[in-house]
């Protein structure tokens, strides 16, 4: 059995800090899942074959977008679409990930086990239910390893938020051939397995502000953490906004300007490829990658593209990606976009020899 590996207990003076970043944290979650998560995802699985995309990277319009328009009109609304569709997983994010950066210098070095198997199956299933995109899962990952968490957690957790969502999985299921759907399933636990491979480990370091622990008197204290707290808040900001921005432009310059919807397009391994790359980078919603390749599936898109799409949309994105590799180095950066790419290729590829309907 694999048990953690602790580098030093907690500090008692500062359990009055974790215990207010804990609340933070925790009603966060719980006012993200009850109030917006959980009931639009369980809305797009009831609506079954009857399910829409508003715009190429997002469910949601708050500026209409026509192909009568300039290319630079589209791509700019398409920008902001994608910004308003990814707003309440930003709410969430950011008030959480700076939870967990005080949090995590409250209690010290972060847990971790000792072995790489533990640190990614621990981040897989911390990173399932908690019902974000692996773009609005970014700065909480961006969080836990400023606040010296484990590396290949965090990433399997980043992974496995959007890639193993009980209810995005159920959609899939519901929506595609049972080829199709296992394939959407089997592809990110193989990112999983190569994780360790793929990701380094890192060192023991804690790098966030830390909660002073020198004024005793309640009031000083409170005040200390509200400092420290959004101090981490606007911190995370600063990281995170100016790669949600490059996403988001970029992103919608790959969907207005690359073309998507051709129904007779033929099948080759040039065109798997291409696919596969282009799913990689693209910035996507929480479950729109089973809505986008859905409605290609329903009109008449070839399955070994559909299958590309399918399983490259949604576990990492240009913005996640430039992300990690601001922190951990563009070479891990590359090597996971390479490993997401490699598997969408095999599944478009076993999809031209499956004979599936």
């Amino acid at each position: 059995m694999v048990r953690p590996k602790f580098a030093g207990p907690a500090s008692s003076p500062r359990s009055l800090e974790i215990s207010l970043a804990l609340l933070i944290a925790v009603g966060a979650v719980m006012i993200f899942w009850s109030q917006q998560r959980y009931p639009a995802l369980l809305k797009k699985m009831h609506a079954g074959t009857a399910i829409k995309v508003a715009g190429p990277i997002s469910f949601d319009t708050l500026l209409k977008v026509t192909p009568a328009m300039p290319a630079p009109t589209r791509v700019l609304r398409t920008s902001v679409n994608w910004l308003y569709t990814n707003r309440f997983g930003m709410y969430f994010a950011l008030p959480f990930g700076a939870a967990m950066m005080t949090l995590l210098v409250g209690v010290g070095t972060p847990k971790r086990f000792s072995s790489a198997a533990g640190n990614v199956l621990c981040g897989a299933v911390a990173g399932a239910p908690l019902g974000v995109c692996t773009n609005c899962a970014t700065p909480v990952g961006q969080s836990l390893l400023v606040g010296g968490a484990s590396t290949r957690l965090t990433v399997a957790a980043m992974i496995s938020s959007p890639s193993f969502n009980p209810v995005v999985v159920a959609m899939a299921f519901v929506l595609f051939p049972l080829p199709l759907a296992a394939m959407r399933v089997v592809v990110p636990v193989l990112l999983l397995i190569a994780l360790p491979w793929l990701v380094a480990e890192n060192k023991l370091v804690v790098k966030s502000i830390g909660v002073p622990v020198a004024a005793q008197e309640l009031g000083p204290r409170l005040i200390a953490f509200c400092g420290t707290y959004l101090r981490n808040l606007l911190r995370l900001t600063l990281l995170t906004l100016p790669w949600m921005l490059l996403a988001a432009v970029t992103g919608a310059m790959a969907a207005e300007l690359i073309p998507a919807y051709g129904t007779h397009v033929p099948v080759s391994v040039l065109g798997v490829i291409g696919v596969a790359i282009l799913g990689t980078l693209l910035p996507v919603p929480m479950a729109l990658d089973v809505g986008i390749a859905y409605v290609l599936y329903h009109a008449g898109v070839p399955l070994p593209y559909v299958a590309a799409l399918l399983c490259t949309l949604g576990p990492v994105s240009l913005y996640s990606l430039t992300a990690l590799g601001k922190q951990l180095g563009w070479k891990t950066s590359a090597q996971l976009a390479g490993a997401v790419a490699l598997l969408g290729c095999a599944a478009g590829f076993v999809m031209m020899r499956l004979p599936v309907s």
